[in-house]
Parts: C-alpha cells; sequence; structure tokens
C-alpha cells in the first residue's frame, strides 16, 4: 500500500521553522546549592553536533582541556555533572555522565554513554558547554528562555507544546481560559512565514533556578534533587506550585522525576513533558529507525505553525506508522508530530529509535499513567530526533478539540502529580537490526 501523508496542507516544507533553532520561555527562582555537588567542565564528548539547519553551534578545539576551559555558570548557576565509573570494561553500553543546568529549569543538556565499538558518545545533540553559556542571554533570541528548546534536553512545565488562544492587542501574549479562568501567557513564538500567528510555547520555566540541590552518591551512579518554587508562574498560571525533581544516573538507565504539587488555594491545570534532542551518531538519518506505539495522529494545518486541526486520524497504512516493533525507518519524511492512543508495554510507553549503522539505539520509557501523547520532532536534513512523552495534545485548551479529555491534569490543592521516564542503551546486536 502507499503511504501518504496526512496534514490538512499537502505542499512540502522545506525548512524547520518550529523547534530545530530557537524555541522560547522564561521564569525566576533562586538555588542553593546543597550536598557534594561536582562542578566541573564539559570535555570533548559534549562537542558540538547538528543543531539546526540554519543555526548551529560552534564546535569546541578538537583538543580541548577540560582541566584548563574555564568553567562558564548557566543561567547564573553553577553547572552539575552525575558521573559514575564504567563498570563493564567497554563490553556492554552503560551511561557515564549527565550534565544539568540547575539555573535553566534543570535542562538536562547532555548525557554521554559508552557503547561498545565506538566508545564514549554525546547521547543528546548539544554545542559545547561554553558555547550554551553563551547563547543563554535571556535576551533577543532567548527571550522567555527560548534557546533551551532548541538542542539538549529541557524540561517542559506547566505546558508541553503549543497555546494559540488570542493575541493580545500588543501582540505579547496569549490569552485562554480553563474551567471559566484567563490564562494569560507570553506569545514566545511563530511560524517562520510572514505574517504567522504568535502563541505560547514549551511551559513557564525554562529560566527557572533549582533551589535546594543536592546530589547523593548511589551504588552504581549519583542522583540529583532539587525544588523550584514555581508559584504561579510569574503570574502566569493559577494557583502555587511546587516542583520536585529527581534525576538519577546508572549505568543501564536514566530515570527522570518530576512531582508538581498544588500548593496554593484553588485548582490547576497542569502538564509535563521533556524535550531531548537524541543523536543519530552514524549521522545516516535514512536508515535511522523509529518505533512509536501510538495508533493515532493529530492532524495539523502545516508545519509552519503546527497548529491541530482537532482531528485525529488513524497512522496504519501511512508514513506516520512506526507501530512495528523494530519500528520504521525515518528516511525522509519531516516529522513534527503528535501520535496518541499508545499501547503500554509492561506498563510503560516505549518509544525507540535505533541507528543501526552505529549499532546503536536508545529506549525511552514513558512510566507515568498521565502521559497520552508522544510528539516526536524530527527535520530530514539533522541527525537527531526529539522524542517528547508528555501528558497532553497540543493546544490542550483549544475550542478544536470540542470537549476531548486533552491530557491536562486537574490539581485540587494539596493535590500532586508526576511524571516520570526512563531512559536505557538498547544492545548492539539489537539495535543492528
Amino acid at each position: 500500500m502507499k503511504k501518504t501523508r496526512m496534514h490538512a496542507q499537502t505542499q512540502p516544507f522545506l525548512e524547520p521553522t518550529t523547534e530545530s533553532m530557537t524555541h522560547f520561555r522564561p521564569q525566576p527562582g533562586r538555588p542553593r546549592h546543597g550536598g557534594s555537588l561536582r562542578w566541573i567542565c564539559i570535555a570533548a564528548v559534549c562537542a558540538a553536533l547538528p543543531l539546526g539547519c540554519k543555526q548551529r553551534p560552534a564546535a569546541p578545539a578538537e583538543h580541548e582541556n577540560p582541566a584548563a576551559a574555564a568553567l562558564p555558570q548557566v543561567g547564573g548557576e553553577n553547572v552539575v555533572q552525575l558521573e559514575r565509573k564504567p563498570t563493564t570494561g567497554g563490553g556492554k553500553p552503560e551511561f557515564l555522565t549527565m550534565t544539568l543546568f540547575p539555573g535553566r529549569g534543570m535542562d538536562v543538556f547532555q548525557i554521554t554513554a559508552n557503547v561498545p565499538g565506538k566508545g564514549v558518545i554525546p547521547v543528546l545533540a548539544s554545542p559545547s558547554l561554553q558555547d550554551a553559556a553563551s547563547q543563554f542571554t535571556g535576551t533577543g533570541k532567548d527571550q522567555y528562555g527560548n534557546l533551551s528548546f532548541s538542542f539538549g534536553g529541557p524540561f517542559l512545565v506547566p505546558y508541553p507544546n503549543r497555546i494559540i488562544g488570542k493575541l493580545s492587542p500588543d501582540g505579547q501574549s496569549v490569552l485562554t481560559s480553563w474551567h471559566g479562568h484567563t490564562l494569560t501567557l507570553p506569545a514566545n513564538w511563530q511560524g517562520k512565514k510572514p505574517g504567522a500567528r504568535r502563541h505560547a510555547m514549551h511551559g513557564l520555566i525554562l529560566e527557572d533556578k533549582v533551589e535546594d540541590l543536592h546530589t547523593e552518591t548511589t551504588p552504581d551512579g549519583q542522583t540529583e534533587t532539587g525544588v523550584i518554587h514555581a508559584g504561579n508562574f510569574g503570574g502566569h498560571w493559577l494557583s502555587s506550585t511546587d516542583l520536585n525533581f529527581t534525576i538519577a544516573l546508572t549505568g543501564p538507565s536514566i530515570e527522570a522525576t518530576i512531582t508538581a504539587k498544588n500548593v496554593g488555594t484553588v485548582d490547576e491545570p497542569m502538564a509535563i513533558g521533556w524535550h531531548p534532542y537524541f543523536s543519530i551518531p552514524s549521522g545516516d538519518r535514512m536508515q535511522a529507525r523509529l518505533h512509536v506505539p501510538g495508533s493515532m495522529l493529530a492532524v495539523v494545518n502545516n508545519y509552519d505553525d503546527v497548529f491541530p486541526t482537532g482531528k485525529l486520524v488513524p497512522v496504519k497504512g501511512t508514513a506516520y506508522d512506526y507501530q512495528a516493533p523494530d519500528g520504521a525507518p525515518l528516511d525522509n519524511h519531516y516529522l513534527d508530530d503528535n501520535f496518541s492512543h499508545l499501547t503500554r508495554t509492561n506498563g510503560a510507553v516505549q518509544v525507540r529509535l535505533t541507528d543501526p549503522a552505529s549499532h546503536y539505539g536508545i529506549q525511552l520509557d514513558g512510566l507515568s499513567p498521565e502521559i497520552k501523547t508522544v510528539q516526536v520532532y524530527a527535520p530530514p536534513t539533522e541527525s537527531y530526533a526529539v522524542i517528547e512523552e508528555q501528558f497532553n495534545f497540543a493546544d490542550p485548551f483549544g475550542a478544536e478539540w470540542k470537549g476531548m479529555d486533552t491530557g491536562m491534569v486537574t490539581l485540587h490543592p494539596g493535590q500532586s502529580v508526576t511524571w516520570k521516564v526512563r531512559l536505557e542503551l538498547i544492545p548492539p546486536e539489537s539495535a543492528a537490526k
């Protein structure tokens, strides 16, 4: 059967315009560092990878000496690296380090892993640490912290993806409503085409600082904890919220957990997601394979706005069908799409990205039952795929959904909800298939 693409507009969209280069969001806060934190510089394993078709981070010197490099702060706070010693003698894939930005909402800037036959590689597409620090200015293209979602792996709270709403007269805010309450959000994103509509994008913690940081050394790695006392997210949200983070590094897996608690006095909506740029080490994007256990796709108006139409269509027999256990090749398809009606395996939403040419792959398990959709962003010109396991559909308050449950969780005062995912490396023999 010939595979078809299912968008309201069928003309080709030639450049990534929604999430590849600059993406934006804000938030204040103030961290206090405790415990046995390790402040380090990033070596060449965090060297520049492809970022976007028009904006690429400058590559560091080929033989950069981490001991000699100056340690930049990011978001006004020290960088944290979790690390562990390799234990398998290079015979099995295992994680080695995680680099976190507590000054930017606990952004997972980089992960490194030892992969048999390849040595130590970066798992995420990110520039050098020094280049990231120089870009994260909070001004210009980084207003609202937008550059956080152009590489690495930022966390998205209290709404992953887009909120369209009504634009304020000055064009700086988006007004939407939830259960009769008006929410005024930063209009921090728009497509590239002339006259593209401004909208809110990817939440409100991209510039927040994490407080009460603590690093614990565990038998096979390290765990970082901290909290963002987000309040009402700078006046943009309802009630008051605390976000508790636990990021655990071990050899076999990495687990990220965020618990959002309503510590205020009124109800509030809540959604959580992650935006990691997973690298394709071979650089051969055509043969990389993606598995997404989602049987339905959200139709969008085009790949510039990427606004949902409210229509869900089956993926079976189309170019969006990645349900087979070994997935399907990315080929030359442009993806910025939301998959739903997810099948769970052992209670988890298992998404896999494999690079057979490198005998390499990762599996991302969504462990929280509230995870209802998976957004995948993968432009054909780049050697990465962004895989976002999140609670919600895009524009979750939009009238186009006609009252459908769009995945936003209602938190009553005193209630909490937890988002949790686990990242694993796929054995080389399995990734080669």
